[in-house]
C-alpha cells in the first residue's frame, strides 16, 4: 500500500522517464508499484543491492550479539569494520553505490530518474544518524559538475 501511495504520488509529479531498482526483490517490489503507475519498465541494477554481512547474513542483531559478542560495536563505531568477518565493510558499499550513481547519472543525463535505493551521498559514518521511512521520497538535484 504504502509503495502504491508513493507511486501515485511521483506519477502525480510527471516528469520520470526511467525507475531504476536495486536486484532486491523489496526494492524490485516497490519500483514496479511506482513504473506500473509511470507506464515505464523497472531497470534493474546489481550494484545497488544492499551490503554483504558475511557470517551475519539472515541473523537478527540480537543473534549477531548472541554469537559474536564482540564484533557489533566495533562494528557499529566504524564503516570500515567488516561485519561476520568476510562481509562488505560500509566504506566499499558507498564506493560501489557512489559508481553506480556516477554510472546512472551519465546514462540518463538531463533525465529525471526514480531510484528505489540508492544512496544519498551521505559519509559512511552518518548511516546510523539518519532514517529514511519505508516507501520514502528522498529528491536529489544532480547537476552536470557533479554537486547535488
Amino acid at each position: 500500500m504504502q509503495a502504491e501511495a508513493t507511486g501515485r504520488v511521483i506519477a502525480a509529479r510527471g516528469a520520470v522517464q526511467a525507475v531504476v531498482s536495486s536486484p532486491l526483490r523489496r526494492a524490485q517490489q516497490t519500483a514496479e508499484a511506482a513504473a506500473r503507475r509511470l507506464g515505464l519498465k523497472v531497470h534493474v541494477d546489481e550494484e545497488l543491492t544492499e551490503a554483504d554481512f558475511g557470517d551475519w547474513e539472515g541473523l537478527t542483531f540480537a543473534e549477531v550479539r548472541e554469537r559474536h559478542p564482540d564484533e557489533p560495536a566495533a562494528w557499529l563505531a566504524s564503516p570500515d569494520v567488516v561485519p561476520g568477518g568476510t562481509g562488505e565493510t560500509f566504506t566499499s558499499v558507498a564506493r560501489r553505490a557512489a559508481h553506480a550513481r556516477d554510472r546512472i547519472l551519465a546514462r540518463y543525463a538531463g533525465q529525471t530518474v526514480l531510484l528505489v535505493r540508492l544512496a544519498l551521498s551521505t559519509p559512511p559514518v552518518s548511516l546510523f544518524r539518519r532514517e529514511l521511512s519505508a516507501a520514502s521520497l528522498s529528491a536529489v538535484a544532480c547537476s552536470g559538475d557533479g554537486t547535488a
